[in-house]
Order: structure tokens, then C-alpha cells, then sequence
């Protein structure tokens, strides 16, 4: 039974231990033979680095209160340092930094989300049809680029999307609100497969195919994540309403099959449809984000409540006595069958912390909502 309480207090320390990352195992895993061996990137470690895994915690921070004075030192650090190549991933943290500029009315944030907007409309490399190719840093090299050539990732659609269709809102830049809507039409043409509700991981134009065909859980845990957020954010410009009906009833088609495919532990597992592949615990959070934000709003049905609710029961069981967060699966490109993401390792990652915050505060808001609404009927 979740209480207010003890997610205050699991929250605290998967909180803190981000901000604090650190210890003999886990800087091994960091610098050591391990990234050589398994393939795993510094900047996916701690907090400190300019990437998608630390924009992620940037939001969660941000979301949880209480962290002003540490996310503007993380942004004036990271602009004294110099920004690292500018990508799909790397655009993550201006969605924080654009609120901060809300905020506080500052114009050199504002113009430095500019230059991000102006990146993604007209120098970021395209694929087929206009599509925001998904290029990444490189890996072992923050000023370097992975370009994924003619590749679609459904990744993108947290970690570039909403901050553009954010940023059109604030500043009422319809040409921008119409290229996010875009994209997220153009990656859903491709990666949605319609017999199921579930998402695949990406579709190459120069193959002609999902490349594996399989239904990575932390590549679907963006769309539920991303796309709530994308119907819920408050807007300037309304989505036509074929459009949002459209995309609401995929959203719920998702859902729906993600009922049927969570464990009895609550965890879904890293290939969604194999029961034989390890349960995962940044995928969960970020569906388990996703589906309370998604009842609140009224996008799906109040029963999915208790979909979330077991979900982060089993959540609670993945954060270590110190607040590190267990069962990440590391850095994942896109693979060619099952046994590729099942072969992933495990290991703590900035990440797992930051999606778990996301979790832990929808999870709060929830549970005070409905103790609200509890109260109210008995009054």
C-alpha cells in the first residue's frame, strides 16, 4: 500500500543519490574496463554532464521543487564549460532551461533556447519525409556526433519534441508547434504497430524496416511518457482535434496492452512481450509516470490507477537502502533481435535515478488527489 510518507522519504534519497552519485563500484563502472567491454558512455554516470540522462533528472528536480539554486549553478557550470555537440539527446536539458527562463525572465537563457529551436528546424540532419534523424553524441566524445543516418527512434519524441512544441507555446512560433506536430505524426507512422498498441525502437529508411522488429520497453516508456506530456502541456496552439483523438487512442491502445504485459512483481520487462527477458526498472518508471499523468488528465480510464499504483509499489523494492536505483538496463542502441536487448547489463545509471523521480512525483500527486477526493466525499 503506497503512503505519502515513505514516498517523500524514497524520493528524498533516490534525490539525493543522484546529485551524489558516486562509490568504488560504481566509478569503476564509470571509467573503468567495463565501458570498454559492454559499451557504456561516461556521460550516461552522474549528474554533471550536458545529456539526455541529466536532462531527465533536471526535470524531475524541477518538477519536485526545492531545487532552484542547484539547477541554475548546473546550467551556469555547464555554459562555463562549453556545451557539448548539439543533438537529439543533448537537447533534453533546455526543456528545464526554458522554464527557468519563464521563471526567472532571463534573456540569455531564453536566446541560448533559441539557438537549440534554430538547430532542430534548420541544421539538424533529416531523414526521408522531413524526419528528425536521430543523431546522438558520439560515444567517448561530447563534441562529436553519432548520425544514425536515415534513422527514426522513438526516443525522440521526449527528448526533442516537447521542447520545441514547448517552446512554440511560449514564444507563439506556430511554424515550430507545426514541425513538433509533425515529427510526432511522421514517428508514429513508422513505429507504431497498430495490431498490438506497442512501438517499436526505430525504422530505418535506408532498410526499409524496424531493424529487429522488437518492442523495447524504455523505447515505449517515451511515448507514454512523452506523449502525456505532449497532450497535457498548456498551449497556444490546439492540436486539430482528428489529430488529438488520433493520438489519445494510441496512447490508450498502449496502455491497454501494457496491462496485460506488466509482471506480477509489477515491472514490465525489458522486451515487453518476453516474459523470459529481466524486468526493468527505468522503463516501468517512466510508463508508471506516464499512465498517472494520463488518468489525471482524464486521457485514459481511472482504473489504470491501479495499473501505476502496482507498478510503483514494485518500483519501491528497486531503490537500495542509500537511494541507488537497481534493474537500469545501461545504454541501448537498436538491436537486431530479442537476445540483443536481453543481453544489455545492468547497472546503476543517472537515468534510472531521474526516471524514478519522475515516477516517485506523479506517484505523490496522485495519491494526494485521490486522498483529496477521499476526503471530500466523506465530508
Amino acid at each position: 500500500m503506497l503512503d505519502i510518507k515513505t514516498l517523500e522519504h524514497e524520493r528524498d534519497l533516490v534525490i539525493d543519490r543522484l546529485i551524489h552519485l558516486g562509490g568504488a563500484d560504481y566509478d569503476n563502472d564509470k571509467t573503468g574496463n567495463e565501458l570498454q567491454r559492454f559499451g557504456l558512455v561516461e556521460r550516461d554516470f552522474g549528474i554533471e554532464e550536458w545529456d539526455w540522462p541529466q536532462g531527465i533528472g533536471l526535470i524531475g528536480l524541477d518538477e519536485a521543487g526545492g531545487h532552484e539554486d542547484f539547477l541554475i549553478n548546473w546550467f551556469e557550470t555547464n555554459f562555463k564549460k562549453g556545451l557539448p555537440s548539439r543533438n537529439i539527446n543533448t537537447t533534453c536539458p533546455f526543456l528545464t532551461l526554458l522554464h527557468l527562463a519563464r521563471r526567472h525572465g532571463d534573456q540569455r537563457y531564453m536566446d541560448e533556447c533559441t539557438r537549440q529551436v534554430r538547430f532542430l528546424m534548420e541544421e539538424l540532419p533529416r531523414t526521408s519525409e522531413r524526419g528528425f534523424q536521430h543523431v546522438t553524441s558520439a560515444v567517448g566524445s561530447r563534441d562529436g556526433v553519432s548520425l544514425n543516418e536515415g534513422q527514426l527512434w522513438i526516443d525522440t519524441v521526449f527528448m526533442a519534441v516537447l521542447f520545441l512544441a514547448e517552446y512554440a507555446d511560449l514564444t507563439a512560433d506556430e511554424e515550430c508547434f507545426n514541425e513538433a506536430l509533425y515529427q510526432i505524426l511522421l514517428h508514429v507512422k513508422y513505429l507504431y504497430e497498430k495490431r498490438n498498441g506497442l512501438f517499436y525502437h526505430g525504422w530505418s529508411f535506408l532498410r526499409g524496416d524496424n531493424f529487429g522488429g522488437v518492442f523495447w520497453a524504455r523505447g515505449n516508456s517515451w511515448f507514454t511518457l512523452g506523449m502525456t506530456r505532449f497532450l497535457t502541456q498548456d498551449r497556444n496552439f490546439q492540436i486539430p482535434r482528428p489529430i488529438r483523438e488520433d493520438l489519445e487512442m494510441m496512447l490508450k491502445a498502449q496502455v491497454k496492452t501494457l496491462e496485460g504485459l506488466q509482471g506480477p512483481s509489477g515491472l514490465w520487462h525489458t522486451v515487453l512481450d518476453d516474459s523470459g527477458s529481466y524486468e526493468e526498472a527505468s522503463a516501468t518508471a517512466a510508463i508508471t509516470s506516464g499512465i498517472y499523468r494520463a488518468v489525471e488528465a482524464g486521457l485514459i480510464d481511472k482504473h489504470y490507477s491501479n495499473v501505476a499504483d502496482k507498478a510503483m509499489e514494485g518500483l519501491m523494492s528497486c531503490i537500495k537502502a542509500d537511494g541507488t536505483v537497481d534493474k537500469v538496463s545501461a545504454g541501448t542502441a537498436i538491436g537486431m533481435d530479442k537476445e540483443f536487448y536481453k543481453n544489455i547489463i545492468i547497472r546503476p545509471m543517472a537515468y534510472g535515478q531521474a526516471l524514478m523521480i519522475l515516477a516517485l512525483n506523479d506517484a505523490l500527486r496522485s495519491i494526494q488527489d485521490r486522498n483529496s477526493t477521499k476526503g471530500d466525499r466523506l465530508s
